[in-house]
């Protein structure tokens, strides 16, 4: 008798067992039918500045259903409707309306986003606002959407044979490339921007004049066409600016150059004789290989900034090159490890099996070289293979060397001293190359007749300050 009741209650608690996993799955299987506890991952998604008729980037965000039953959504929908310049695409089905949706218990729904942004007559940017309605179970919740546009004059794989001269009215986004060609002048007055696409390589066989103003509104500025988040600061989104060989009387002034594979590459000496391209008030940052980079040329550079590159400052196969009140300067970050010396100068250069050299000029004055976070002892290195001339020569200068570079003059030259630049935070990718009242750079520049730095405020008649920056 005990052993048949022991065996009646342990089918009993079976069944039990059997009926809660029953009654469970049910639960789970059936649609909640009163208020439920529906979220969004975002209340709202920016786009940030987008160029009339060239898209955005896919945004998302998910519908959560947090509920232990299942829930059905009524209709995810833009409140623009077809008109609308937003696109929606809720888990593989195209809005603009998406109708009855399942989604499981503790389980969501992926939203996609995208802008496309049609051409205005306004040149100033503008916003475009719409919504993403979610209705369930009489319930209704919105996800905000805004984005902003601007116009822009497109230039798609053009190649310029004659001479131009862009204004800062609208932005230049570069798309497939452009070419200036041989003998003619591409002039870019104060306050223009040129944006490039990934595949929209810059190339000067002619000459290009840009001439922008200090103020930041008039400064010309060449960058990456993203500029929403996180690929705005990325580096290598668009190859560069490529000075070839038949390129005469360049001139980049109170310029920028952001963000590119190389930022500006000079090639083969000017047929002229006159420095092939003149740098002033100019910086180069956050390119992934060199920021600048000469190959047997001629570069008269003043006031300039170059930071934060792989490669920094390369001048190889000699050439003729000076460099006076420049900071040339590089920190390890998320974006670029610094393994490479912020100057390299050689009288040679390797094609494929074969080694080129040429005669080499080159002075630096006034000009901090200097790099940190990373793993580099010499950030200034120094390299002959031929026979021939090279004059290489820092004077009033600040330098990272473990050891001096060969064959080379240094006169009045600081050594490994830190510059104490104003701000440097890695982390948070935040750099400002002027100098601390506790510099060892102030005071320790050689009058060269330059009479303003890279902001366009004076330098004193005396003794200047090292660098692009003079401490004001």
């Amino acid at each position: 008798m005990k052993t048949l009741f022991l065996i009646r209650m342990k089918n009993i608690l079976v069944a039990i067992i059997i009926a809660g996993i029953t009654l469970s799955a049910c639960k789970k299987n059936s649609f909640i039918t009163g208020n439920a506890n529906v979220t969004t991952s975002v209340d709202s998604l920016h786009f940030d500045t987008l160029f009339t008729s060239t898209g955005s980037v896919t945004k998302l965000f998910r519908i959560f259903n947090q509920n232990d039953q299942k829930l059905r959504i009524d209709e995810v929908s833009l409140g623009g409707g077809s008109a609308s310049v937003f696109k929606i695409n809720v888990d593989g089905f195209n809005g603009p309306t998406v109708s009855n949706l399942e989604v499981e218990a503790n389980d969501s729904l992926y939203v996609f986003v995208t802008v496309k942004i049609d051409p205005s007559v306004a040149n100033l940017p503008f916003v475009i606002q719409d919504s993403v309605g979610i209705r369930f179970n009489n319930q209704q919740q919105w996800v905000q959407l805004d984005a902003w546009g601007q116009n822009a004059n497109f230039i798609r794989s053009a190649y310029i044979n004659g001479d131009e001269t862009w204004t800062n009215d609208l932005p230049y986004v570069i798309l497939g490339g452009m070419q200036v060609a041989e003998n003619v002048t591409l002039t870019l007055e104060k306050g223009t921007r040129v944006y490039l696409h990934a595949d929209a390589p810059i190339l000067i066989d002619g000459t290009l004049q840009a001439n922008g103003g200090a103020d930041d509104k008039d400064k010309v500025i060449f960058r990456s066409d993203r500029l929403d988040e996180p690929y705005k600061n990325y580096p290598s989104a668009w190859p560069g600016i490529f000075f070839r060989n038949k390129s005469i009387n360049n001139q980049l002034k109170f310029t920028e150059i952001r963000n590119s594979y190389q930022g500006v590459v000079v090639d083969h000496p000017a047929s002229n004789g006159q420095p092939k391209l003149t740098l002033k008030e100019t910086i180069i940052d956050n390119c992934f290989d060199a920021g600048l980079m000469a190959i047997n040329s001629s570069v008269k550079a003043e006031n300039c900034l170059i930071s934060n590159c792989g490669k920094n400052l390369v001048l190889v196969q000699g050439g003729n090159y000076s460099f006076t009140h420049c900071t040339v300067a590089s920190y390890s970050n998320s974006y670029i490890q610094h393994k490479d010396p912020v100057l390299a100068v050689t009288d040679f250069y390797k094609q494929g099996n074969n080694t080129v050299t040429a005669d080499l000029h080159a002075n630096f004055v006034n000009s901090i070289f200097w790099g940190d976070n990373g793993n580099v002892d010499n950030e200034v290195i120094a390299q002959k293979q031929g026979s021939g001339v090279f004059d290489l020569s820092f004077t009033n200068c600040l330098l990272k060397v473990k050891t001096n570079p060969a064959n080379t003059t240094l006169t009045n030259v600081i050594l490994n001293q830190p510059p104490a630049f104003e701000l440097i935070e890695t982390q948070k990718k935040l750099y400002n190359f002027r100098l601390k009242d506790e510099s060892p750079a102030l005071n320790k520049g050689m009058a060269t007749g330059i009479t303003i730095d890279l902001d366009g405020k004076p330098r004193p008649v005396g003794l200047p300050d090292l660098g692009s920056f003079e401490k004001q």
